[in-house]
């Protein structure tokens, strides 16, 4: 008989993409004693938790075998795999080739611990940042063709998701590399028209190329989702220059203008780098000053990390002290905007998707809803907002009307008299 701990365990650090593949690993891996380890390289912080993990994985699990993949282990393989808690490294490019993992493959029928879902649709990147490693980690741009997207998209609404989100790397650069080179918006159209999903959430966006076939389905279709997170990085330009990034500050403002003048309810989200080489505090200053003039609510906030092989580990460095107490003005200021938005969402109504353990979830602007009584997870709330902390909305369940239970189908398919925003009520009990 098997230990209580036996059978397979994933264990994923980083991005939605390393969840969405962490799924298609663990459907791969049947009833096998092993732990996979899903790494991540985004940050030197993330490569530390990643060595974490793998040690604690091993004292958790002594007889498991122990496979490490992802970024970090593609990046360094033979540093992964000197360490001896990890019996192999398995590359990004192998990561879903079941003869990998000696199994069968397949996708995952539903996400593990997940009420959300979440679908590869591109992976790797053909733009070199000079900060970053991850292309070097998943390789060049590649494309999931738009058939296979919705097919798996239809299957997981068919299983229960009531929200997938679209993963990828550097998700508008989609289709270039397919035959017609479709746009990222054409595929979400397309999974618009051929799926009954009722919630789509994209990942983060690269804003020089939110076109507008893109911004029109941002601003006019209710089940594409009110929040945008965008990959800015900073707030000045000689920085987002030698970043070599694409966008300038001005038109990174412009775009957040045009998508909040046609649906003010856009909460936007950004990733934001303190202390990048060369930055001096005027530089700094224009970094800070962009949670303002983007309306940012959603900040992530990263302090520089200097990343071996990268053009900006070569750049003049920053004082370590002062990259932290940057990143930490960018986090009080960013927490402070996060404070201010929740606070005027009270007496609204949102539509919660109900997370484990179901006195939680996320509304369509992804705020996160504490409720006042449990729910199904995976089911949607109706929750009138009473109340905001530092981090939360508060709120009070309202009761499902007599005699609707669901607008989803046993086949997963949407009530058609509940699609395109009109209130989904469920039952909560």
């Amino acid at each position: 008989m098997l230990a209580p701990s036996a059978g397979p365990e994933v264990i994923t650090l980083g991005c939605r993409l390393n969840i969405a593949e962490s799924e298609s690993i663990r459907a791969m891996l049947g009833s096998r004693d092993v732990v996979v380890v899903n790494s991540c390289a985004v940050t030197n912080e993330a490569i530390k938790a990643t060595r974490a993990a793998i040690r604690r994985a091993r004292r958790a699990r002594p007889h498991a075998e122990l496979v490490v993949t992802g970024c970090a282990a593609t990046i360094d393989p033979d540093g992964f795999a000197a360490m001896a808690e990890v019996d192999r490294v398995v590359g990004n490019m192998a990561k879903l080739d079941a003869a990998a993992w000696g199994g069968l493959e397949m996708a995952p029928a539903r996400f593990t611990g997940h009420a959300r879902a979440f679908v590869e649709v591109q992976n790797g990147c053909d733009h070199r940042c000079t900060f970053c490693a991850i292309p070097y980690g998943r390789g060049p741009s590649r494309s999931v063709p738009a058939g296979a997207v919705v097919e798996r998209i239809a299957a997981l609404v068919a299983a229960g998701h009531r929200e997938v989100v679209l993963t990828g790397v550097d998700v508008t650069s989609y289709g270039a590399d397919l035959p017609g080179a479709p746009s990222f918006g054409s595929l979400v159209e397309r999974i618009l028209r051929h799926t009954a999903v009722e919630r789509l959430r994209l990942s983060s966006l690269d804003s020089i190329e939110i076109d507008e076939r893109l911004f029109e389905l941002l601003t006019g279709e209710a089940r594409v989702m009110p929040h945008v997170h965008l990959s800015l990085q900073a707030g000045d330009d000689m920085i987002l220059k030698r970043m070599k990034r694409r966008h300038s500050r001005a038109k990174a403002v412009a775009i957040v203008e045009r998508l909040k003048a046609r649906r003010p309810e856009i909460a936007i989200g950004a990733d934001l780098i303190a202390g990048f080489p060369t930055e001096d505090e005027a530089m700094f200053a224009n970094t800070l000053a962009i949670l303002d003039d983007c309306d940012v609510v959603h900040p992530h906030i990263f302090p520089f990390s200097s990343r071996e092989g990268t053009p900006a580990a070569r750049m003049p460095q920053v004082a370590r002290e002062v990259v932290k107490a940057r990143a930490g003005r960018l986090r009080e200021a960013g927490e402070a905007r996060r404070r201010q938005w929740l606070a005027a969402l009270v007496g609204t109504e949102q539509r919660v998707l109900v997370e484990r353990p179901g006195d939680r979830g996320h509304a369509e602007n992804f705020a996160e809803v504490r409720l006042d009584r449990r729910c199904e997870p995976g089911t949607m709330a109706r929750a009138a907002i009473h109340g905001s902390d530092d981090t939360s909305l508060l709120s009070s369940v309202i009761p499902a009307q007599a005699g609707i239970h669901s607008s989803t189908s046993a086949a997963g398919a949407v009530d058609p008299g509940l699609r395109r925003g009109d209130d989904m009520v469920l039952a909560t009990a």
